[in-house]
């Protein structure tokens, strides 16, 4: 009967002992699948806006996104060794912290680290940097990890938690915060300036594996994006044969500004002037040198965005002459401001 009785409380021992490891097993398996399904994995991000189907780059290029010749898929974090891996005396280990560092986000987020360069040189300091302030103050690990599902941009809705309104609630009350309500996003008026990789040279990229571009910098564009208003940046490409590619898109610049831009440096200005008038020039030649256009850009449908456009050869930039029109894409969710916005825009600040 003893014996009997160890036999069943062993046997039932067992059971719970398969039953435990089987769920650690399938917990292991979602907890390895979850990560790879984040946009650090799939770089999901950029095949959406590459794609010829979204109207992208491949259109011209006609090399598929995962081509081996093209390594931009390589950008990807392909374990969670690469941001929390430590070696202690020749010991390999995994950190929190380690991934916490911020420079082990800069290693990746170059515009980011470039923007924060830019601001420091110009005594212009992100007011969230200049408090000591980093990434993962904002960001949580649910923006790093993902949350199980796949996204095709970070700009679409769900994909990234951090928001400004989760600190700054309730926005204090002003004048501008009155007149705009919830038509514009804080970043529409508090970033300060976007850096723009531009003339992005995609034959070098292919052939050399070498990504070379001109930054330009003290601009933000305007477009919509999830029925407001919000900062927004650009970026050309040079592809075979001149052909030329301009892509618009939502961005939050890690340059924000504590107190926002003045009405008039929205309202009314020349360069809501030129768009009115359907044609503006975002950058050109003067002494030998890529000059840009500075200030608030908004973003319309039908208005020629004039640029230079160059060919890299032997570490050297070449004009070309009379560059063909580029092909044009709107990505990351965001859309074209209306006429009836831009008219808004063209009117002195208090008179719309």
């Amino acid at each position: 009967m003893k014996k009997r009785s160890l036999s069943i409380l062993f046997g039932a021992f067992l059971f719970v002992a398969l039953i435990f490891m089987h769920a650690y097993a399938e917990d292991t398996k979602q907890e390895d699948g979850f990560f790879h399904k984040s946009l650090h994995s799939t770089t999901g991000g950029m095949a959406y806006w590459y794609d010829k189907q979204n109207g992208g780059l491949e259109a011209l290029t006609g090399i598929s996104y995962h081509d081996t010749k093209l390594d931009c898929y390589n950008c990807h974090v392909a374990s969670c060794d690469a941001c929390h891996t430590v070696d202690k005396e020749g010991v390999l280990s995994y950190s929190i912290q380690a991934a916490r560092d911020q420079d082990v986000c800069l290693r990746c987020h170059k515009r980011a680290r470039t923007i924060m360069k830019i601001d420091k040189e110009a005594k212009q300091e992100d007011v969230h940097f200049s408090r000591n302030m980093g990434c993962v103050s904002c960001h949580t690990a649910r923006d790093v990890h993902g949350d199980g599902r796949e996204y095709s941009s970070m700009k679409q809705k769900g994909a990234i938690d951090a928001q400004c309104e989760k600190c700054h609630d309730p926005i204090a009350p002003s004048a501008s915060h009155k007149i705009h309500g919830d038509k514009l996003e804080c970043k529409a008026c508090h970033i300060r300036r976007v850096v723009s990789c531009t003339n992005c040279h995609f034959d070098t990229i292919v052939n050399e594996k070498k990504r070379v571009d001109i930054k330009l910098t003290d601009w933000v564009f305007l477009m919509n994006y999830n029925g407001k208003v919000t900062s927004a940046n650009m970026q050309n490409f040079v592809a075979s044969d001149d052909k030329t590619f301009l892509i618009f898109a939502p961005q939050n610049s890690h340059s924000v500004m504590r107190d926002a831009r003045k009405c008039g440096d929205c309202h009314a200005t020349e360069i809501v002037k030129e768009v009115q008038e359907g044609k503006i020039r975002l950058t050109w030649f003067e002494n030998g040198e890529v000059r840009n256009t500075k200030g608030v850009v908004p973003v319309v449908d039908g208005v020629t965005y004039e640029a230079v456009y160059q060919n890299y050869q032997d570490g050297k930039w070449i004009p070309i002459d009379n560059p063909a029109p580029p092909k044009l894409q709107y990505v990351g969710y965001g859309s074209p401001l209306t006429q009836e916005q831009l008219k808004k825009l063209a009117m002195p600040a208090g008179k719309q």
